[in-house]
């Protein structure tokens, strides 16, 4: 039995949220999802996942989920909007069980409509599972392609793996049903390309997987007469629980009433650890624990990095809110110059509206930020931010700087230019959109009217790691990508034609990989079945 429920009032198929995505004036990057799962039979898993996607929140505010098994019956509860529009105590209430997984999306695989909202829920005869996904395929057409799957069988990459775990267990009716699925999780995860960290749920567990090149964040936590996975450490912080370990990049982890074990069922050479380099310039939060190093304490080495390439004379040193301060303070600290606050963010406006004209998005961005104008007026000012995409919010801001009196702008980004579109999971259009991919910096230097501009080396970045040598993609500022992505990869390829722009797209074929195959141990052997 299963219960697929969502909140009053929510979008039905195919509705689109009319603010899902930024408006082009956004210049921030933007990431695909958090994930969550907690076993803990005899504790409240259902707000304890509350609380771990309230934590997740800042990894995708499109829509929130979660699934949630008595040991009969899996329930997800699921809609569109923020954690706290989903659910309430009255819904929480009604979500018992002794294990739960939950995820907070933003879509860069499938439009932002209810029916890609996630978990995602497939039943097979009497098994039933549920699957969060933070990442990107790369080969999502030609999985689709070759399980023969029209546009609008599945929308989405994630709705395709959990179609394609359904097509497996019916595949193999002669297996008992967990027996099934772990082989189909085998079989399917050899298959997938890409960025696909994952929380899996069926009746009596929780898996967790992280794809061989590890590019989005995966952590394992211990709680009291329970186990956690949450993508960044801060989840588990709030529920009280203790990080044990991140894991590994290929690694799957399973937890359920005889404890928590792992394997890897990717080849060696498979093995590539790539974590995305913007998990620690951006996405993650700053009380996040990466590669064992604080992302706080990275960024605020990033500014002093900064400095020591870039300094200049200046009066005060401000970061934009909120990401650019944590290496404004790095940065006002190596080079003796006051750090202050110039900016101040209204923290209660998540999207704006797509602006008419000039004048509307003007007042958009002042929605965000506005400038102090006490302590600007009159002062020779060092912005640091964390990164320039599309620039458009970084020259308004400018703008509005400087109509606020400030006599200089030095504008110092703690990282590299931002060159290439990134294809594993964050969300920052086509290389066409993207500043640095075709003006000198120079050019963006002027572009932004600023009296001067540097970035971050590459290579100051990765030493303000910590983890030089853990293992990165850089990709989106190199455009060297860990990973082959197919030309005609786009977010909306499994869309049904009504939802797609009308083009036609090349199918990829599936070319050899070190991945393909079956796993030299058997299903059994690897999931502790004996």
């Amino acid at each position: 039995m299963s219960r697929v429920s969502t909140s009053p009032g929510a979008p039905k198929s195919h509705d689109t949220d009319p603010v899902a995505h930024p408006s082009a004036d956004d210049d921030t990057p933007r990431e695909a999802c958090g994930i969550f799962g907690v076993f803990a039979p005899g504790q409240p898993v259902a707000h304890l996942t509350y609380l771990g996607l309230y934590a997740l929140q800042h990894r995708g505010q499109e829509s929130a989920g979660m699934a949630v098994s008595d040991g009969e019956t899996l329930t997800v509860v699921k809609d569109m909007g923020l954690v706290s529009n989903t659910f309430d105590d009255r819904t929480l209430a009604a979500l018992t069980g002794g294990l739960a997984i939950g995820q907070t999306r933003y879509s860069t695989s499938g439009s932002s409509t209810w029916r890609n909202a996630q978990p995602v829920y497939r039943g097979v005869d009497h098994f039933e599972f549920a699957l969060g996904h933070n990442g990107n395929l790369v080969n999502t057409e030609a999985l689709a392609a070759a399980a023969g799957m029209l546009p609008g069988t599945v929308t989405s990459d994630s709705d395709l793996v959990a179609e394609m775990l359904a097509a497996e267990l019916r595949a193999t009716p002669e297996l008992e049903a967990g027996e099934a699925f772990d082989a189909a999780l085998l079989t399917v995860l050899l298959m997938l390309r890409g960025a696909f960290s994952l929380v899996l749920a069926d009746r009596d567990r929780i898996i967790g997987v992280r794809d061989p090149n590890g590019f989005r964040p995966l952590c394992l936590g211990r709680l009291d007469g329970g186990w956690v996975l949450a993508s960044e450490t801060p989840a588990l912080d709030v529920i009280g629980a203790h990080m044990v370990r991140e894991l590994d990049p290929g690694e799957v982890v399973v937890i359920d009433g005889s404890g928590c074990r792992s394997f890897h069922p990717f080849t060696s050479d498979a093995i590539d650890p790539t974590l995305c380099l913007f998990e620690f310039i951006y996405f993650a939060r700053p009380d996040a624990v990466l590669y064992g190093q604080s992302v706080h304490h990275a960024r605020v080495r990033m500014g002093e990095a900064l400095a020591e390439q870039a300094p200049v004379e200046a009066d005060l040193v401000m970061g934009v809110p909120e990401s650019g301060m944590p290496a404004a303070e790095g940065f006002a600290r190596a080079s003796g110059i006051p750090y202050g606050q110039g900016l101040v963010k209204n923290r209660y406006i998540g999207r704006t509206f797509i602006a008419p004209n000039q004048a509307l998005r003007a007042a958009a961005v002042r929605m965000k930020l506005n400038p102090l104008r006490d302590s600007i007026e009159g002062k020779r000012l060092i912005v640091v931010d964390d990164s320039i995409v599309r620039g458009t919010t970084t020259r308004a801001m400018v703008r509005m700087l400087r109509d606020a009196g400030a006599s200089e702008v030095h504008m110092r980004i703690s990282s590299p230019p931002y060159r290439w579109p990134c294809f594993y999971g964050m969300d920052t259009g086509s290389r066409g959109e993207l500043l640095a991919a075709s003006l000198t910096v120079d050019e963006i230097r002027e572009y932004l009217n600023v009296d001067s501009l540097a970035y971050l080396t590459i290579d100051r970045l990765m030493a303000s790691t910590g983890a030089v040598g853990a293992g990165f993609c850089d990709a989106c500022l190199t455009g060297e990508y860990p990973v082959e992505i197919p030309s005609n990869l786009s977010e909306s390829l499994l869309e049904p034609a009504d939802l797609k722009d009308g083009s036609e797209k090349a199918v990829q074929t599936l070319g050899d990989d070190p991945h393909s195959g079956l796993p030299t141990d058997d299903a059994a052997k690897l999931f502790g079945r004996t």
